[in-house]
């Protein structure tokens, strides 16, 4: 018997519990029945009934079991009363003849039979514990679906696949129905931490959990002294378990903030303690492997109270993604105060208007870079407290940054001890059972978002993040793996639409991510959602009613991949058109959030762009009192091509890895140990180091050192969008793609781009076609001193346009184009305005 020791207290679990805490990582990547429980605050209890119907499906890959319905009675909130309901889905198949059948009736009767007192035990959250500082005045609402055939006119390619989409839309719509009828609308439905979870109320606790394949339960903690026998739970017909603790005799809470909380389970596969799935915070003790749940709920006086409104959402993102435990230029785990004094104003300080922040929802991997995920809504106790990270947040906001939150709804850890696997003894509780429910390359578990509870689930959790902690936005990770079966594992995706709407696509997932789409579009309006998608799926950056998936913006992931693949070739085999194709190939109406290099980059197995240019010769050669060598000139002088012709042709949006924007001379590796194989291989560690896991942010603020022209061009290049908004105007036309001169000429908005990749060739009076007709001066120039450049270029010369047509443009300029460098030339015109305007704002009187 293997035993389990908490607080000097040894209780026995089942051996097959004790599973390795160390979740896999790969390379460059991390690598049911249904049911519904809600308490509703009545004079009078309420008798459940439930009907059952089977969803029947021939298709062979897909799981299909009986699902429940369940009428429940729903919680009074905020003075609103109305009941709630569930239906679960199963998996979905393409055939619009195996629609899922009606719903059958359900009944809910008065129960007479129930005692008074427990009447009274019912539990409804305090006011202020639902959501935190919610500042918009007006009612949020999510529409009602659309028609869902606006995709056909956006794209005729999609018409030969109306079938497929036709289907993917009505399941959804049906979807949409059924939450309406059976759970009072997306709204109530994605509230699921009103009622599951400890949920605090005038008279004590209740705490409920989803755990319908244990066949006991008990509440055990510090509380309690961990005796199973003191807080027995009660399960109901559909497998929720449920206590009321009442307050103690002097008023206070039946569990104390800040102490040790689990559930003890009887399971199939044996006893086991588990961290509730809803939990708002874990932590692991010194010395011990598997974390605690911490019952957080601190005094009122103690709360973290927001101060500053949410920015609204910029008309063009410029994301700094980020990670807050290795920020520090210190060997160590970052704190969520040190990045919110630290880092936040850095950001704000090179022009970025939004912070993407990696890795927080808690996992008990440090070295799975947040993607194996144990609790999804408990913020990583790692860096600090959930108040902390509220600080953070409100500062970034009075900074004016848009927070993003790096959100991992596409897998969990396969952790048993402190995640949501076996959580209730089985396979298939919040996951595909089988090899289905198994990720091959990332070793993780893998959602079931046929299951109605999992949609509650995954919905709730991302409001929670958005209601409770006023993130602005998430990057969806890992979407692709999430719309196919096949995860795009080994899949090279053409661009034929036989690879988007076909029997390898999970069509419950995509429903699900139009369904978290529609919620926090319509619930929060100014919220931004990223997918990482590789595939390119049609339709995916769509509005929902419209037929799409929903998203704001995908990520141009291709990019990152084409610089990888060029760089790996000599100057001389580049090729002008392969750029060009690469950064503007994107799906009209569609938004891109384009990058060189993110994180993906910067890991242990691959190379950031700086490191592929320059090499060893980083460690050597960029004292700036120390003579250069062609490697170093080659890097510096293409790294900052690189990331602005990204940025000017590759979307909508742009993305930088912090650390990056100075070309951060060392990889990022996590600190770990060895890792022993099955099959006995043994997978060398670092001996547990921080060394690299740390972002050198000395390095680029040294004006000494080469690296600082490197992140004064990035800064430059954010504050020339900040000014001409050149990512998202409509006007852009790629006038030239020299393959012989390495030349790259084009517009966007009222600027020209002129990018002379050639490796000696420099050229005078080299003429560039435009649209409109003045005098253009320079406005970023990559050769600039200030940029670890050559100053080769005048930036008192004017530059007067000339009619007749060149290069398929009305009119033209002449330039100096010296090798290796890009020069950005904008209308004399619009800088007056802009001082003009400016001048205006300073001295016209205040309103008010």
């Amino acid at each position: 018997m293997v035993y389990y020791t908490v607080s000097g207290i040894r209780f026995p679990c089942a051996p097959s519990l004790y599973k390795s805490q160390l979740t896999s990582f790969h390379g460059g990547r991390r690598t049911s029945s249904g049911l519904s429980f809600l308490l509703k605050k009545e004079l009078f209890p309420r008798k459940i009934f439930a009907g059952k119907s089977s969803y029947e499906s021939d298709s062979s890959n897909l799981t299909v079991s009986a699902s429940e319905k369940v009428l429940v009675p729903d919680d009074q909130i905020d003075g609103s009363s109305s009941s709630t309901y569930q239906l679960e889905t199963t998996g979905t198949v393409l055939e619009e003849s195996q629609v899922l059948g009606d719903a059958e009736s359900l009944v809910m009767e008065d129960d007479k039979n129930v005692e008074e007192d427990e009447v009274k035990k019912e539990s409804v959250p305090l006011h202020e514990t639902i959501s935190i500082g919610k500042s918009e005045s007006k009612p949020r609402s999510i529409p009602p679906p659309g028609s869902g055939q606006r995709i056909y006119d956006i794209d005729p390619s999609l018409a030969g696949f109306r079938q497929h989409l036709d289907y993917r839309y009505s399941q959804y719509k049906r979807l949409r129905e059924e939450i309406d009828k059976y759970e009072g609308g997306l709204d109530a439905f994605s509230r699921g931490f009103e009622k599951f979870g400890f949920l605090r109320s005038e008279t004590g606790i209740t705490y409920r959990e989803w755990a319908p394949g244990a066949t006991w339960a008990a509440l055990i903690g510090d509380f309690n002294n961990w005796n199973p026998n003191a807080d027995v739970m009660t399960r109901n017909e559909f497998g929720v378990w449920e206590i009321f603790l009442p307050n103690n005799a002097d008023g206070s809470p039946p569990i104390p903030h800040g102490s040790r909380v689990k559930i003890r389970m009887d399971t199939p596969s044996g006893i086991k303690d588990s961290i509730p799935a809803w939990i708002k915070f874990s932590v692991q003790a010194p010395g011990e492997i598997p974390y605690n749940a911490i019952y957080y709920d601190p005094p009122k006086e103690e709360k973290y109270v927001f101060k500053h409104p949410q920015p609204k959402r910029p008309k063009s993102l410029r994301i700094y993604e980020s990670h807050v435990g290795m920020s520090s230029t210190e060997p160590i785990i970052n704190t969520y105060a040190n990045f919110r004094d630290d880092m936040l104003p850095r950001i704000k300080k090179l022009g970025y208007n939004a912070v993407q922040i990696m890795a927080i929802q808690e996992h008990s991997y440090y070295a799975s870079f947040g993607y194996h995920v144990t609790n999804f809504f408990a913020p990583s106790s790692r860096f600090g407290t959930p108040d902390d990270l509220k600080s953070l947040i409100d500062k970034a906001h009075e900074l004016g940054l848009l927070v993003l939150m790096d959100v991992v709804h596409s897998h969990a850890s396969n952790n048993t001890l402190d995640g949501l696997n076996m959580f209730d003894g089985t396979d298939s509780h919040y996951f595909h059972s089988g090899s289905r429910g198994h990720h091959w390359l990332w070793d993780s578990r893998l959602f079931n978002y046929g299951s109605w509870e999992v949609l509650r689930f995954l919905l709730s959790n991302a409001r929670w993040w958005l209601e409770e902690y006023r993130f602005d936005g998430f990057r969806f990770d890992g979407v692709t793996s999430m719309m196919y079966t096949h995860h795009g594992l080994q899949v090279a995706f053409t661009g034929n639409y036989n690879e988007y709407f076909g029997y390898a696509t999970d069509v419950d997932a995509v429903i699900y991510l139009m369904l978290v789409n529609d919620m926090i579009h319509g619930l929060f309006p100014e919220a931004v959602t990223i997918g990482e998608d590789v595939s390119g799926k049609p339709t995916f950056c769509i509005p929902v009613e419209d037929g799409g998936v929903g998203f704001d913006y995908r990520l141009h992931m291709a990019i990152a991949d084409k610089w990888i693949e060029i760089l790996k070739k000599r100057d001389e085999d580049w090729k002008m058109g392969d750029i060009v194709h690469t950064l503007t190939n994107r799906r009209w109406l569609e938004k891109c959030v384009a990058y060189a290099e993110s994180h993906d980059q910067a890991l242990v197995g691959d190379k950031t762009i700086a490191f592929w240019l320059m090499d060893k010769d980083m460690y050597d050669f960029m004292a700036r009192d120390r003579p250069s060598t062609p490697l170093i000139d080659r890097g510096i002088a293409l790294h900052k091509m690189i990331r602005l012709i990204t940025m000017g042709l590759g979307g909508e949006g742009y993305l930088n890895f912090m650390g990056n924007e100075f070309g951060h001379p060392e990889w990022i590796d996590f600190p770990r140990g060895d890792r022993h194989l099955p099959n006995g291989k043994v997978i060398p560690g670092n001996n547990h180091s921080y060394d690299k896991c740390r972002r050198r942010f000395d390095l680029g603020d040294a004006d000494y050192l080469r690296y600082h022209g490197m992140q004064e061009f990035d800064q430059a290049m954010q504050h020339l969008e900040e000014a001409y908004g050149f990512m998202t105007s409509e006007h852009q036309y790629i006038s030239r793609k020299d393959e012989g001169d390495r030349i790259i000429v084009f517009e966007r908005g009222n600027l020209v781009f002129v990018f002379n990749f050639h490796w000696t060739n420099s050229y005078s009076d080299y003429r560039v076609g435009c649209f409109k007709s003045g005098k253009y001066k320079i406005v970023l120039d990559s050769d600039d001193g200030l940029f670890g450049g050559f100053n080769r270029l005048s930036h008192d010369a004017e530059h007067f346009t000339f009619d007749g047509w060149y290069d398929n443009r009305p009119r033209s300029f002449m330039v100096y184009a010296p090798s290796r460098t890009a020069v950005v030339y904008a209308l004399v015109e619009d800088e007056e305005n802009e001082a003009k305007n400016e001048v205006e704002s300073e001295v016209k009187p205040a309103s008010g």
